[in-house]
């Protein structure tokens, strides 16, 4: 399984930006996708998944309402809307591939390479 990530870049505070996954390799019809963030000296944090099957997200409640995942089912891209950006969002974002719904780094066997967001003030 190979994932590719976009759609970074700089921001201004209270903008917006949609990152994309591309995922290749594999049929996903049974998988997570997963996003997380690690900021500059932090650890890698999640911020949402969503069932390919299904469509059903879950999100860590720091950015539930800001933050929107979806997918593309017949594009095997997934996507994460990030709207009214703040610096402290500024970070690496990384898409992951996982068999099931959970908000664990471990819990995702496939890593994109990750996007920077960074967001100014």
């Amino acid at each position: 399984v190979q994932l590719q990530a976009s759609g970074g870049g700089l921001v201004q505070a209270g903008g917006s930006l949609r990152l994309s996954c591309a995922a290749s390799g594999r049929t996903f019809s049974n998988y997570v996708m997963g996003w997380f963030r690690q900021a500059p000296g932090k650890e890698r944090e999640f911020v949402a998944a969503i069932s390919w099957s299904s469509g059903s997200a879950e999100y860590a409640d720091s950015w539930k309402g800001r933050f929107t995942i979806s997918r593309h089912n017949t594009k095997n891209t997934g996507y994460l809307e990030l709207n009214s950006l703040k610096p402290e969002d500024t970070a690496v974002y990384y898409c992951a591939v996982g068999t099931r719904l959970t908000m664990s780094v471990g819990g995702y066997n496939y890593w994109g390479q990750g996007t920077l967001v960074t967001v100014s003030s």
